[in-house]
């Protein structure tokens, strides 16, 4: 079986530029459409090695235009999709793949791909299954099912003890006296309320790569998950008049660049409030340090710093794309669940002065929908598949009115119209939203209605986009700050991720 990631002789950019306002036009297939297309094809092959993913599938789609026979095109498309986490997009061509060759593995491997993205591990292994049994022998599909089936069979198992979980989470069973502290550690220590030196020796270590002592690790989340779990599912947000509040999106596990956010903006403090947008971890391979300076200033600062969830802070992404493996390498399984029990009761979104609505993902598939509504969803759970509570977290805007499915396979594409509706019948301003890189670690959509902040520069140490955050001033006006990357510990992205993310 070839290895190469698309079948040959073989820059990631903003996904609203990859949705689809209508469908695409085949042309009658002749040997010159053919000839054609595979000349498309040949320059999407280059360009995927390049890392040109969209520029990829723009070809890849031309050779769908002139010759829509072809599975190698919807494949190739497929896997370009994926590098890019629009997995939904991905999911359709590897499908039409299989229906045009139900015998093309390679097809099998992306739709499994897609579906392990979207979290939907049954649907993955029945892929892997298909694979198996054309390869049987095959190392590296034999790795790939054993993998999936094993965490196929583990959420069967959590599924069963549900109840027992939900009516007991990990948590309650931790005493932190039985964690002795060790006459060799050296670093902050914990006896009391979290105070502004203890988290500047907090800071300090980890950026020496040492760990907080796992007495003092569960310590700080036995009180995070007190005070998350008496919040709000919208968080009301004001400062004073003259003051200035800080607004970040997505740091995904780099620490170092938090530091830099820090370095550039202050630390947090009563007279320099933050608002963290959801997604701390994953990816990166910092995630607990990030998790825990962020827990550590909430505590210490809990009403001028503030974090919501994002669609990252879910048992199946932590799995997938790291954390989970990192909680358990950096500290134990145990804490790793009780980190999924925290995750469960972050808040869904900020309101900022009564005038500015701050979520991770963005807007409805329906219209109507008011402040009231997003109060009263059931926040303490693992999301579902749909409904508001999965739009919050999952949804993207797009430049033309209405809406469009999903390129995630997850949540939906909203146009500037439903932003107005949005806005207008809940008496706001305008929406801040993350979920999304963008080269200038920001961009300003819908009229100025619909602002995207990304605070991850060089996300995965690949993508060369700078980061943002946002300062807001009591006029309620965004000033934009860009940053670019710093550098950081010689550990890749995805250190810890789970080996099924071999496949993209």
């Amino acid at each position: 079986m070839a290895t190469s990631p698309v079948d040959s002789a073989k820059q990631e950019t903003e996904p609203d530029q990859l949705v689809k306002e209508k469908p695409e036009l085949a042309t009658p297939v002749t040997p010159e459409s053919k000839q054609e297309a595979e000349s498309y094809k040949t320059k999407a092959n280059e360009q995927f090695k390049d890392k040109k993913f969209n520029d990829a599938i723009q070809n890849y789609t031309e050779a769908i235009k002139l010759d829509s026979t072809n599975p190698i095109y919807y494949s190739n498309r497929s896997m370009a999709y994926l590098r890019v986490e629009s997995f939904g997009y991905a999911l359709e061509d590897a499908s039409k793949a299989i229906e045009l060759d139900n015998k093309y593995t390679k097809a099998y491997y992306r739709r499994a791909s897609s579906n392990m993205a979207l979290g939907k591990f049954k649907k993955a292994l029945k892929d892997y299954e298909a694979v198996m049994k054309v390869f049987p022998k095959d190392p590296d599909a034999k790795a790939k099912f054993a993998e999936c089936n094993k965490i196929v069979n583990r959420q069967a198992f959590m599924k069963a003890i549900s109840i027992e979980t939900v009516t007991k989470p990990a948590i309650r069973s931790i005493q932190v006296e039985a964690y002795a502290v060790e006459d060799s550690y050296d670093g902050p220590r914990l006896e009391g309320d979290i105070t502004a030196d203890f988290m500047q020796q907090l800071i300090d270590r980890f950026r020496d790569q040492k760990l907080l002592h796992k007495r003092y690790a569960y310590k700080i989340l036995i009180e995070i998950r007190k005070y998350f779990e008496a919040e709000q599912t919208v968080r009301d947000v004001r400062f004073p008049k003259n003051g200035k509040f800080t607004l970040c999106g997505d740091i995904h596990g780099q620490y170092y660049d938090l530091l830099n956010i820090f370095k550039l903006n202050g630390l947090p403090s009563p007279d320099n409030p933050y608002l963290f947008n959801g997604d701390f971890v994953d990816r990166g391979s910092f995630s607990v340090e990030v998790i825990f300076t962020m827990f550590g200033f909430k505590l210490l600062y809990p009403d001028h710093f503030f974090m919501a969830r994002g669609n990252h802070e879910t048992e199946t992404m932590n799995q997938m794309y790291g954390f989970d493996g990192e909680v358990k390498y950096k500290y134990s399984s145990q804490m790793s669940e009780i980190f999924t029990d925290i995750f469960n009761c972050l808040p869904l979104a900020h309101l900022i002065n009564d005038k500015v609505l701050v979520m991770h993902g963005g807007l409805f598939s329906k219209d109507d929908v008011t402040l009231d509504d997003i109060r009263k969803i059931d926040r303490f759970r693992q999301p579902p598949e749909e409904g508001l509570m999965c739009e919050l977290l999952w949804s993207d805007p797009q430049h033309f009115n209405g809406r469009s499915p999903s390129k995630r396979g997850v949540g939906v594409h909203f146009g500037p119209d439903v932003t107005s509706k949005f806005l207008e019948k809940n008496k706001l301003d305008y929406i801040v939203r993350s979920h999304e890189v963008k080269d200038e670690g920001f961009e300003v959509a819908h009229d100025g209605k619909c602002i995207t902040i990304f605070s991850a520069p060089n996300y995965c140490d690949q993508m060369g986009n700078k980061g943002a955050y946002i300062n807001i001033t009591s006029d309620l006006k965004p000033i934009y700050k860009s940053y670019s990357a710093v550098s950081h510990p010689s550990v890749k992205p995805m250190a810890y991720a789970s080996p099924l993310l071999g496949l993209f």
